[in-house]
């Protein structure tokens, strides 16, 4: 569910008019729903209750000091993948005791931040960065609080570039090799290993993946308990997906998700944790884009919008489908049209959407990229030297610009002529 509804022929983000959002800060800009993301989170959070579960958000989804002081403030943790992304959270107000630490190559630098803040949990991913994590952990004179990162080698079906829970991927300890890590592990005197953790990929629309990798970690569970190494927490990583609009691979609600887990976990006594991100934010935004031009080709009609690939990378990095509709609500009925949408950055990429048929647009006329809250803004970039985009929060019948456009001096302002240019 969100709250992105035609009121008076006029897309709304909650009470207010995308329309009057457009004429303060211009287009193309994010527009995110405070309502969405509370009905999101707790929603999750409720499912989880049976199996006295925790929320860690997932920060690369959405990295906004806004959004995040949002969901922490209803009590939510977050799982971050870098230095930038724990401070960002800790700023935004989650506190240290609910971070837990993730991905594949965090530096000496990166693990001695970690253990300062005072995590929750650092996931650890192969042998070398246990070994590191040790290291640092011991001339800290600590014992970091420690998950190994298992690959459960479940396909979980999606695109390639969003699975990662296969054994040919970067990401994890291979199941088989588990067993012999954790022993070493528990030897090591800067570390303190407190349990498991998996991810299988994103946008997964099957409970079946998510099955399947379950029974391997209580199979691995029982493995590691039976050699006298306790394991009290599972951190169950994110991954199930949202609707895009397409009308396929629908993925199934937060307490069938919820089910699985208690079925195959429940009895285990461990504190479980899992990070959702897309299933979060996904919905919660809209990109907001004004038509350029549109042209006539001799096959095909494109509409040239101001949004670019820069702005949202997913269609041009993962062939990703984007509901697109008109802000300006179309009559029953409306002629529709074939439209290539495509943006103006120098790239053939730079496509939204093939063939999409939508009511006839022209110059002027807004348009909205549905379920675009999660790696939209926290994947754009300034490709083409083009400012990043406003993003805006509703809540009710206010809005705040929560990042403005920045102005062509301060996007130049970490560049540096060098001397002999003077």
């Amino acid at each position: 569910m969100h709250h992105f509804d035609y009121r008076n022929g006029v897309l709304h983000a909650e009470d207010v008019a995308l329309t009057e959002i457009a004429e303060a800060v211009g287009t193309p800009f994010y527009a995110y729903s405070t309502a969405t993301l509370e009905r999101h989170y707790t929603v999750f959070r409720d499912s989880l209750a049976e199996v006295n579960g925790s929320v860690c958000f997932a920060v690369k989804a959405n990295s906004n000091q806004a959004v995040l002081r949002t969901l922490g403030a209803l009590g939510c943790g977050a799982d971050v993948v870098s230095v930038g992304e724990m401070q960002v959270a800790i700023r935004a107000g989650i506190p240290a005791s609910r971070i837990i630490y993730s991905g594949v190559g965090k530096t000496a630098d990166d693990l001695e931040q970690a253990l300062e803040a005072g995590v929750h949990q650092i996931n650890v991913e192969s042998a070398p960065e246990l070994e590191l994590l040790n290291a640092v952990a011991s001339a800290r004179g600590v014992r970091a609080p420690v998950a190994l990162r298992v690959n459960p080698d479940v396909g979980a079906g999606g695109h390639e570039k969003i699975t990662t829970g296969n054994k040919e991927t970067k990401f994890g300890i291979e199941w088989t090799a588990a067993h012999a890590i954790y022993k070493r592990a528990v030897s090591l005197p800067g570390i303190d290993v407190k349990g498991i953790a998996i991810h299988i990929g994103s946008q997964i629309a099957s409970l079946k993946p998510f099955e399947a990798a379950f029974l391997r970690v209580r199979d691995l569970v029982a493995i590691l308990r039976a050699d006298g190494i306790q394991i009290s927490r599972l951190d169950l990583g994110g991954g199930l997906g949202v609707p895009y609009e397409d009308g396929n691979d629908i993925p199934p609600p937060p307490p069938e998700y919820a089910a699985i887990v208690k079925r195959t976990l429940g009895d285990l006594g461990c504190a479980i944790t899992c990070e959702p991100g897309r299933l979060i934010v996904g919905n919660a935004g809209v990109l907001v884009s004004e038509v350029i031009y549109v042209k006539e080709g001799s096959t095909r009609t494109f509409a040239v919008v101001d949004a670019a690939m820069n702005d949202l990378m997913r269609p041009a990095m993962y062939d990703a489908f984007h509901g697109i509709v008109p802000v300006a609500q179309p009559e029953a009925g409306a002629e529709q049209i074939a439209y290539d949408v495509v943006g103006p950055v120098c790239e053939t990429s730079d496509i939204f959407a093939k063939q999409r048929r939508l009511p006839v647009l022209a110059a002027g006329d807004l348009i909205a990229f549905r379920t675009a809250g999660a790696y939209g803004a926290s994947m754009s970039n300034q490709y083409n030297t083009r400012p990043l985009i406003p993003e805006v929060l509703v809540k009710g019948d206010r809005f705040a610009v929560i990042r403005r456009r920045p102005t062509l001096d301060e996007m130049l302002a970490l560049e540096q002529t060098p001397d002999w240019m003077a």
